[in-house]
């Protein structure tokens, strides 16, 4: 028995009715994209091409790339963990936040670059900034050092992650693993100092093996000690 297309004029599907995409969807298909190619791979037609669609289904959901940006950070934001607040442990939780938002930072390639220069306004990004208010402040900080301190430690953390993502690409590049690179650049820097005129640079040749001793991670963490210790002497009670 034939089949009838009904009613009458309508045409037969070549493939099953599309789900409608929502804004989540699309945030996370981006955080992917960044992930696996970082953020110049991420473009309106790029992203429709992923839902196999056009980028006019994309802007009924976002308004431009710089609003997606926006929200891939603050959906990154999210998976940041936030300590309860330990007023005796204040130093350390806000060292501790930091860490946790420089991972989250690193693991998602170079979307770091999207949080430079401006004021993060994201209701997960909100929290995070509350939080780690909210530990300054328990622990006498006042108001204003806090709230500066605050901006200079969240630069840190996304200068330094920004940082870890160009050397990240650089190894890619190079056709290496992290840790060969790394050691035969240091050895290459660490070579050339030690040739240094010692009447010119004595200290830089001296101490050519500190400059380029350490991991990445060891370095920050010094970093982080330096911002966060030195805000003591603002303690109100210390």
């Amino acid at each position: 028995m034939t089949e009838l297309n009904w009613p009458p004029g309508a045409r037969r599907r070549a493939r099953p009715a599309k789900n409608p995409l929502t804004r989540p969807e699309i945030v996370r298909t981006a955080l992917r994209l960044v992930q696996s190619e970082g953020i110049d791979a991420v473009s309106m037609r790029r992203l429709a091409a992923e839902f196999d669609t056009g980028p006019a289904s994309l802007y009924a959901h976002v308004t431009n790339k710089d609003e997606l940006l926006q929200l891939m950070f603050d959906e990154m934001c999210g998976l940041i963990t936030i300590p309860e607040l330990d007023p005796p442990r204040w130093q350390e939780q806000v060292k501790e936040l930091a860490r946790s938002g420089h991972a989250a930072l690193v693991a998602h390639n170079d979307l770091a670059r999207a949080a430079l220069a401006t004021i993060p306004t994201g209701p997960n990004a909100l929290l995070v900034s509350d939080a780690m208010l909210g530990m300054m402040l328990a622990g006498g900080i006042p108001a204003r050092i806090a709230t500066w301190a605050m901006d200079r430690i969240f630069l840190y953390i996304t200068s330094d992650a920004y940082e870890y993502s160009i050397w990240r690409r650089q190894v890619r590049e190079a056709g290496s693993d992290k840790t060969t690179y790394i050691g035969q650049l240091g050895a290459e820097v660490q070579s050339y100092f030690d040739q240094l005129p010692p009447d010119l640079y004595p200290n830089v040749r001296r101490h050519a093996s500190e400059l380029m001793g350490g991991t990445p991670e060891d370095r920050f963490d010094l970093g982080l000690d330096l911002l966060v210790d030195g805000l003591v002497r603002y303690a109100a009670n210390q």
